[in-house]
């Protein structure tokens, strides 16, 4: 059977401006997330993945505090990381943390693991980029020895082994949910296979339906494994005003910015209107009125076969006020349309 469709959110706590068009204060941008947060579980949203980053234009660099902090002032939705950056940190370090935020919120703690696809914490926490796959490989393998809870035994050649240790705080109950992020690599598809974790598919341009490979790659492992498959999730970028017009407009200005900026530190040109309104129209920019957005999350879901939908609805500048709208129209409109057309 089929699971329902989940819908989610994500942010990086995108540094954004007040009304003047000045940039707010870090500080505040973290309020303004735990105030975004707390508006999706009002809206019966299932989840909200904060990411983790170490530079200037985002504001979260430590998404576990953040998420305990909206622990506190929520009931439902599933708190979680989008991602943590599990190469430049330490495994156990990151199971302690999480397990402490379900403990907090009840079970509703999840964490996206992934090598992040920028790499200012490589130098910041003293890790050579040149070990870049083999940091991934190794602490993905002790993390996810870690999730049966049982005393572990373990060695690698990157930290000192491990023999009979136990790790706490425990999980309450069962297990810690952990997805993998992936952005288009096939080893990682199989890597997930391999440790029987959730694929979490960050699809942030093209057509979605290119992914469709990957989604048959991560099946044919599990049947090679002899097991069943776990669920699948995408990321993409997002943004809902109340006509498609109003919602390209107010959304084009800062999603060029923030492409640009990015951008140019990867040796990428700047975008134009025609790329971005490509997206919009066949790529992985799911930008416009409710039913447009709609339909295209209903598109991904039945081309992808996915159980986990996860809008990342900030897009650099973009003010909090809009993000909310945003947000609000996700949940009372978009979310009951795609059910609908999901049967």
């Amino acid at each position: 059977m089929t699971s329902p469709l989940q819908f989610g959110l994500d942010t990086f706590g995108d540094v954004t401006t007040d009304a003047s068009g000045a940039k707010l204060a870090h500080a505040q941008v973290i309020r303004n997330v735990v105030d975004e947060a707390v508006l999706a579980d009002e809206l019966g949203l299932d989840f909200i993945g904060l990411g983790e980053h170490h530079r200037a234009d985002f504001a979260i660099s430590s998404p576990e505090t953040v998420l305990a902090a909206i622990a506190s002032r929520t009931r439902r939705i599933h708190l979680g990381s989008a991602v943590t950056v599990l190469s430049s940190d330490d495994p156990i370090r990151v199971f302690q943390r999480f397990a402490t935020l379900d403990a907090l919120s009840n079970g509703r703690a999840e964490v996206i693991l992934g090598r992040g696809s920028f790499t200012e914490s490589f130098p910041l926490f003293g890790f050579d980029l040149r070990a870049y796959e083999t940091l991934f490989e190794e602490k993905l393998d002790l993390f996810a020895a870690l999730l049966s809870q049982k005393p572990v035994t373990w060695q690698g050649k990157l930290r000192p082994p491990l023999k009979d240790q136990l790790v706490y705080p425990p999980v309450e109950h069962g297990q810690l949910k952990t997805w993998i992020g992936v952005g288009g690599s096939p080893q990682s598809v199989v890597r997930a296979a391999h440790y029987d974790l959730p694929l979490m598919l960050a699809i942030i341009g093209g057509d979605p339906a290119r992914f469709a490979p990957y989604v048959d790659l991560y099946h044919r492992a599990f049947k090679e494994f002899g097991r069943p498959a776990q669920p699948i999730g995408v990321h993409s970028p997002g943004y809902i005003a109340d006509t498609d017009e109003q919602a390209r407009e107010e959304l084009w200005p800062d999603y060029k910015a923030m492409r640009d900026r990015i951008g140019k530190e990867r040796g990428w040109p700047p975008m134009n209107r025609d790329e971005f309104v490509n997206e919009a129209d066949h790529g992985s920019l799911y930008v416009g009125a409710p039913e447009t957005v709609a339909r295209k999350i209903a598109a991904t879901a039945k081309a992808l076969g996915i159980t986990r939908f996860q809008m990342k609805y900030s897009a650099g500048s973009l003010p909090h006020e809009k993000l909310m709208k945003s947000i609000e129209l996700y949940g009372r409109k978009v979310v009951p349309m795609v059910r609908e057309m999901m049967g």
